[in-house]
């Protein structure tokens, strides 16, 4: 299915996928049909923008084979690995929709749950247009010990930033494109989503979406590259919040009713 193209946004709503991958040649295939499966769907999809962190296995070269048959794919290059948060930030960038969906590369994210994110934001932007949806898994597919790190990690982020996020590892998430590149930018920030857009003054929604074993390549994230650089990377986290401008931020131009003769 390398075929369909679709006109999204017909009422000026579109979304881009953003995608990073690091080696996930074998996953590349599979998951663009997903994608285009879902285009079909209520959702707006215009475009799939996949961002290759300087993969080695020949993730580039299928994703260039596929733009032939899949004009809805584009195709973004880090000539070195500079990380999933710079990933996200290039993808945004290079985005023409309005909203961006964030999935993972590795088919653990299922395509079908955008409609749903999608629905939660339309009902929720009739009040609030500054909305974003996160999911949150279900049913988690990952071995135990990644299980229980992440539910720990969660629970410790949770109470420093309370955010009122659970699950805020699960990097599929609808966000308005302007409100994510409004956001402050650090590295690893894709982690502290939610805190962040708080901070900013986005309204968060929350989804439950479908979680899949990973099947084919390697996560690139082990216990002590996520706990260790993850406490340091809390704590930057949570000075950034302590420091964002009053909610009743609201400055107004003054102008002097009496006119000069």
């Amino acid at each position: 299915m390398h075929n369909v193209v679709e006109e999204a946004g017909a009422a000026g709503t579109a979304i881009s996928v953003i995608v990073p991958v690091l080696n996930e040649a074998e996953n590349i295939d599979i998951l663009v049909d997903e994608i285009q499966l879902a285009a079909l769907g209520p959702s707006p999809i215009r475009e799939i923008v996949y961002v290759d962190d300087g993969s080695t296995d020949g993730t580039l070269e299928r994703l260039l084979a596929l733009q032939a048959q899949v004009p809805m794919l584009r195709v973004i290059r880090h000539e070195r690995p500079l990380g999933q948060s710079a990933a996200f930030l290039s993808g945004a960038r290079a985005a023409t929709g309005d909203l961006l969906v964030f999935m993972d590369g590795d088919l653990q994210n299922d395509p079908a749950d955008i409609s749903s994110l999608f629905e939660c934001y339309r009902r929720a932007s009739a009040a609030q247009p500054r909305a974003a949806v996160l999911g949150q898994r279900a049913v988690r597919k990952d071995n135990p010990l990644r299980r229980i790190s992440s539910r720990l990690a969660n629970k410790f982020r949770a109470a420093v930033l309370k955010d009122g996020t659970r699950d805020t590892g699960c990097s599929l998430k609808l966000i308005r494109r302007a409100d994510f590149l409004a956001l402050p930018y650090f590295d690893h920030v894709h982690r502290f989503l939610p805190a962040m857009l708080l901070r900013n003054g986005v309204e968060l929604h929350h989804v439950a979406v479908s979680h899949r074993p990973r099947v084919k390549g390697r996560s690139k994230y082990g216990f002590w590259n996520r706990a260790l650089v993850g406490a340091v990377d809390l704590a930057g986290a949570a000075w950034l919040q302590r420091r964002r401008l009053p909610s009743d931020y609201a400055p107004k131009e003054i102008t002097n009713p009496v006119k000069a003769p």
